[in-house]
């Protein structure tokens, strides 16, 4: 997935190479109650080795240089990408067929530094509990396209995936994406900004987890 993306990104004119800045392999765990209906999500984020570098070294961690964090400097890093501005996203959204559900504020986070790369996860609710008569669909996209998300770690169900449902992860027509990103871009002028003002085309380039349940 990633090399997807990597391979839109190249095939770019100049201003389009702005975006993205940061790359993200992501999970997504589906947990379920005891009547097997969704009732949260544990995001993970895995983030991109020279963003993961910056940020620790923005923060004086890893003095030894070594890609690992110590138990003081994991503890400094809680929380890291958790201090959110109201009404954000968090860049996953979740839909029951074709109606967006609501997801709450993160909590239960963890981070770590460890092999060179930041790792975060944090938990969403889903309230009222969700009921998989329609599909249920998690789709993890930046609008602004400023980061780059692939569900690029296998999707986990707890305590399991409930019995006559499937999932799979469904990948962007690259493609498409690609075109629709050049034509927002042909709508600017020579003296506009398209960093500062860059289109909205992430759900253009998501990945997306599909759980669908009985008969299709």
């Amino acid at each position: 997935m990633r090399a997807v993306a990597l391979a839109i990104a190249i095939s770019l004119p100049l201003p389009a190479l702005a975006h993205p800045h940061v790359w993200i392999d992501t999970g997504v765990e589906v947990l379920f109650d005891a009547g097997g209906r969704a009732e949260a999500l544990r995001i993970t984020w895995v983030y991109d080795d020279f963003y993961s570098m910056v940020l620790v070294e923005e923060r004086g961690l890893d003095a030894d240089h070594d890609g690992n964090a110590t138990a003081a400097e994991t503890a400094a890093l809680q929380g890291f990408d958790m201090n959110w501005d109201t009404g954000f996203s968090g860049d996953t959204y979740l839909l029951s067929g074709e109606t967006p559900v609501p997801l709450g504020p993160p909590e239960d986070w963890t981070a770590k530094f460890e092999g060179g790369r930041l790792t975060s996860t944090h938990l969403r609710r889903i309230d009222p509990a969700l009921p998989l008569e329609q599909p249920l669909r998690v789709q993890a996209y930046d609008p602004s396209f400023y980061n780059a998300y692939t569900i690029a770690l296998p999707p986990t169900f707890t305590p399991a995936l409930p019995q006559g449902c499937k999932a799979e992860v469904l990948a962007p027509d690259a493609t498409a994406a690609n075109e629709q990103l050049l034509a927002a871009l042909a709508e600017y002028g020579a003296d506009q900004d398209v960093e500062a003002d860059f289109p909205a085309v992430g759900a253009n380039f998501a990945d997306e987890l599909v759980v669908t349940c009985g008969a299709e």
